[in-house]
């Protein structure tokens, strides 16, 4: 056990030698002090002593613990943690295999009476402590600034730190197998970032071809009537109809999926139930913090109407997709890259 200990150890002192972990630290501080800075009040927003009035954006139409919310699923999760401090602890991490794999270093631990694998899975969760610490500091902090500057304690805040390292361990999984394979910190870092890309635009595909049909079911749910004031006639008119426009309810169609785009869904849904689900585990968050029935109430506009609907139903079908199906396939495929990872590093022959 203590010599576990100090592999780990080790491990945590070279990611921290880097000093990109005070640096991702020192960012996290500043987007957490940007919340605090942010207000909402009745007349408007508030940032620091400028007041800027909105009749659209107050208290009257957003709730201060909403405000924050979104905010902090927005911009808090959706840009700094899943994406910006992502990259930065890839960046951090990426060499911790192909430097263990150089001869000389490698040389030092297998000497000492310790498993090979134990090595690689020590190795490995000491590159998930590093967005462990920076997730955890920065979801406390923004649960402080939301409670004080919200009013509302949200402690479901906290589920942002399981969710980002679940979301970080997919890639780092697949850094560390491409960092093996490669010997290279530098292509490892490339193809994971390749990888990574290629996912979310699988997902943002999926998601997009969703929208589509809820798009086109509701649309389709209006129809549109011209005719004509009674007595008039206009160029090329036989005078037995109107020119007004009419929005209502279009009892003869009903709303039904293109072929093509059912087939895109299908096909698009098998390719990311093998893959992890990098955007869908962020949105898990999102889904946990803003409930649909916070969304903004229905307009007096027919083709608004039929807009928001077909929101809801896009997000309804988000939602109904299971927690445990998304990690469970997700993780999963962690496994297996992990397995495939720690067969490399035990077989091979340094």
């Amino acid at each position: 056990m203590s010599q576990t200990i100090a592999i780990f150890v080790d491990a945590y002192r070279s990611i921290n030698s880097q000093k990109l972990f005070w640096l991702g630290l020192g960012i996290s501080g500043l987007v957490v002090a940007a919340f605090a800075c942010v207000g909402i009040n009745p007349q408007g927003v508030k940032l620091l002593f400028w007041q800027i009035d909105s009749p659209w954006f107050n208290t009257g139409t957003t709730p201060p613990a909403m405000f924050y919310k979104q905010m902090f699923v927005s911009v808090g999760i959706g840009l700094w943690l899943a994406w910006l401090a992502a990259i930065l602890a890839l960046v951090s991490t990426a060499g911790i295999f192909p430097r263990l794999s150089e001869s000389g270093t490698i040389d030092l631990f297998v000497s000492k009476p310790i498993s090979r694998l134990r090595l690689f899975v020590t190795e490995y969760l000491a590159g998930l402590l590093f967005v462990t610490l920076q997730v955890t500091i920065f979801s406390v902090a923004s649960l402080l600034v939301i409670g004080l500057r919200g009013g509302v304690w949200e402690p479901g805040l906290l589920a942002a730190v399981p969710l980002v390292v679940c979301f970080f361990s997919y890639l780092f999984a697949v850094c560390v197998l491409l960092g093996l394979l490669t010997r290279s910190t530098v292509a490892g870092l490339l193809l994971t970032l390749l990888f990574w890309f290629i996912v979310s635009m699988l997902g943002q595909a999926e998601e997009s071809v969703l929208m589509f049909q809820a798009m086109e079911r509701h649309e389709a749910g209006f129809t549109v009537r011209t005719y004509r004031p009674a007595g008039r006639v206009e160029d090329g008119d036989d005078g037995s109809g109107d020119i007004a426009t009419e929005h209502g309810p279009a009892a003869a169609r009903e709303p039904s999926a293109s072929g093509g785009l059912e087939t895109a869904r299908r096909v698009l849904g098998t390719v990311n139930t093998v893959l992890p689900k990098t955007r869908q585990t962020i949105a898990l968050l999102q889904r946990w913090l803003i409930r649909l029935a916070d969304l903004p109430p229905a307009s007096d506009n027919p083709q608004q109407q039929a807009m928001q609907a077909a929101q809801r139903d896009f997000q309804e079908t988000l939602y109904g997709r299971s927690p445990f199906w998304i990690l469970g396939t997700s993780l999963g495929f962690e496994l297996v890259v992990l397995a495939c990872a720690a067969w490399v590093f035990c077989r091979r022959d340094y």
